[in-house]
């Protein structure tokens, strides 16, 4: 991949009160889909707030192009019901990966370096920081679902720098 920026490490925390699909449940999980890469975590079974902890981690070509969650109920006989979506761009996110080298060494852990306002233009449900933590930026959001009746799912994103790349 000659145009590789680097990596962008997806922690999938948890949902929260995410939209009944079976008789009293769900068995969800998340698909994130960036251009053409998708990948998923683990099913959880009998859960509206389900814990995944998974680490997904998608290759960066365009700064651009937003990531999308998708979350599903898994069915064992029947196709898999949507649960909502969620789309969300790492722009700023990267903006500020772009002066992290100007922070290390001077800023105490859990310090915000930006806040990120819930508008519009983004499915954010409350306001998403970007952190100073243990040497590197994350940045922290809870992600409003769409088109469904109700549901987050909460994320932390993470770079990782390629050696060779061509950097950000």
């Amino acid at each position: 991949m000659e145009n590789l920026l680097g990596l962008l490490r997806i922690h999938v925390k948890r949902g929260v009160n995410l939209a009944i699909r079976d008789i009293s449940s769900s068995d969800p999980y998340v698909v994130a889909h960036s251009g053409k890469q998708k990948l998923k975590t683990r099913v959880v079974k009998h859960s509206l707030n389900p814990e995944w902890n998974d680490h997904l981690t998608l290759s960066v070509t365009d700064p651009n192009l937003p990531v999308k969650l998708t979350v599903y109920d898994y069915d064992v006989l029947s196709a898999d019901d949507k649960m909502g979506e969620a789309e969300f761009n790492i722009a700023q996110y990267l903006e500020a990966i772009k002066f992290r080298h100007t922070l290390e060494g001077g800023l105490p852990d859990g310090t915000i370096i930006m806040k990120i306002e819930p508008s519009r233009q983004n499915c954010l449900s409350e306001e998403s920081h970007i952190v100073w933590n243990q040497g590197k930026l994350v940045q922290n959001m809870f992600l409003r679902l769409q088109h469904v009746e109700c549901g987050e799912v909460e994320i932390q994103l993470e770079w990782i720098d390629i050696p060779g790349s061509r950097g950000i």
